[in-house]
């Protein structure tokens, strides 16, 4: 067996990037699905009250669950980039297509005003980068 250390080093450090990248959407679903009412939670978000919180609780509430959705697709790619074949090609394409979907959802939050630029940065860059590095694995 012919052994490529520098594709091989891609696809370890797509996998470690894009494992950080769901690892974060997960803790996005913690805060929004489960601890969305502890004004510590809902102030990072900038709702200033709990009035405020508890009228938008099931839209944070449904968004906390796609970026569930999105941490286990990419995660379950993750797991298969580590076989070969179609297995291989299935979890390439789960990735790619996860950590695309968490990029673009970092430009839309970039875009949305000033004081969303650091959330958006930390949704952005890992994902991006986990693409960037799935794509050349």
């Amino acid at each position: 067996m012919v052994h490529n250390l520098p594709e091989e080093f891609m696809l370890i450090a797509a996998q470690i990037v894009a494992t950080v990248a769901a690892l974060l959407h997960v803790v996005f679903f913690v805060f929004e699905s489960v601890l969305w009412m502890r004004p510590s939670v809902y102030g990072r978000f900038g709702i200033a009250s709990h009035e405020e919180a508890a009228t938008i609780r099931s839209m944070a509430y449904n968004q906390g669950f796609y970026n569930l959705a999105l941490a286990g697709g990419v995660l379950v790619g993750v797991v298969l980039l580590a076989q070969s074949g179609s297995a291989f090609t299935a979890g390439k394409t789960a990735v790619i297509f996860g950590t695309a979907c968490m990029s673009i959802a970092g430009i839309v939050l970039a875009s949305t005003g000033r004081s969303y630029r650091r959330a958006a940065s930390l949704q952005f860059f890992p994902a991006a980068l986990a693409l960037v590095l799935t794509i050349a694995a």
